[in-house]
């Protein structure tokens, strides 16, 4: 049972007596969705959040800095729905990252529970209910997702509706994954990571973990968030679809060629060592060697990439994602 009391009232409208939905004064759920320059989906991804059958929830806009119509547009949900709905942004209208702005919704999240969705992306409607029921059957989970929906059929076209497809989770679904296994798979990377449009997590863990890493700007911010998360607490891992991740020019996954890839880890993984150090765990442990293995092509990927050069002739080329399941 929530502690949040009361989760919804109905009151009468002074006009015209029907009985609306009040959201509670504590929430369960804190939607969080961060954008920049979003005014082309940003209208949309609100949309699947108002269309949660679960509706005991709260949604914050955390604008990081946007110059086109994307702050109109959320300054204009939260004129609408000021019970439900608001605006935020850094002093100044600054521009500080992914990281930043996450973190700033969440210091200003009221619910037990927190949800994330990128502008660009969209939750499907059962997702906070059933993630929410996860949560409260499973008291020893810190956080829950499943599978996400990697997203190219939003154009209508029908080549890309075909492109359509999950990933390999990598764990029996449906179960309480114990750390470290899920950090093992999220540092070797051939499989769906939790993904923030499709994980809902316990507030006080959150806060507990510090966070999200401000120094991660954009790329990786997400990993570094859930390598914590998967060192300090078990997680519930579902077969369930509960989001679209949209693949386009602009995104994060788009953006980064296989090339830059052992370039662009580095920092993520030098930062991850010096987490581990800072957690007291060894450096000969079997997690810091791990690590450390993983480094390796990263500080060295022009010789790393001639040294795979056979595997990668002989079409051994790996899928960092996994293999895709067509949906």
């Amino acid at each position: 049972m929530s502690d949040a009391g009361d989760t919804q009232a109905t009151v009468p409208t002074a006009s015209d007596g029907r009985m609306r939905t009040r959201v509670s004064e504590r929430p369960l759920v804190s939607a969080i969705i961060i954008f920049l320059d979003a005014e082309r989906f940003l209208d949309e991804a609100i949309a699947s959040v108002f269309a949660q059958t679960h509706r005991d929830w709260e949604l914050l806009l955390v604008d990081d800095g946007s110059r086109d119509r994307s702050t109109a547009i959320a300054r204009g949900h939260a004129a609408r729905h000021p019970d439900r709905v608001h605006y935020l942004e850094h002093p100044g209208h600054e521009n500080r990252g992914m990281s930043a702005a996450r973190n700033l919704g969440v210091r200003a999240a009221r619910g037990r529970y927190v949800a994330f969705l990128d502008a660009d992306d969209t939750w499907l409607p059962t997702k906070l209910g059933e993630q929410v029921a996860v949560l409260e059957t499973h008291p020893e989970a810190a956080m829950v997702y499943g599978r996400t929906i990697i997203w190219h059929g939003w154009t209508g076209r029908p080549e890309d509706v075909a492109r359509d497809h999950v990933l390999d989770l990598g764990v029996p679904p449906n179960t309480l994954i114990r750390p470290p296994t899920l950090f093992y798979l999220l540092l070797d990377n051939k499989v769906q990571t939790p993904t923030t449009c499709n994980a809902i997590i316990r507030r006080d863990v959150l806060e507990r973990v510090g966070g999200f890493e401000e120094s991660f700007r954009a790329l990786y911010e997400d990993h570094a968030f859930f390598f914590k998360v998967h060192l300090a607490s078990p997680v519930f891992v579902a077969d369930t679809v509960w989001a679209r991740y949209r693949q386009h020019p602009q995104s994060c996954s788009e953006t980064s060629s296989d090339e830059e890839y052992h370039r662009g880890r580095r920092p993520l993984l030098e930062w991850l060592a010096a987490y581990l150090a800072g957690q007291g765990i060894a450096a000969d442990s079997a997690i810091a060697r791990a690590v450390e293995r993983e480094l390796w092509p990263s500080r060295h990927p022009t010789l790393h990439w001639m040294l795979t050069a056979p595997r990668r002739l002989a079409g051994g080329v790996r899928n960092r994602m996994g293999a895709g399941r067509r949906v």
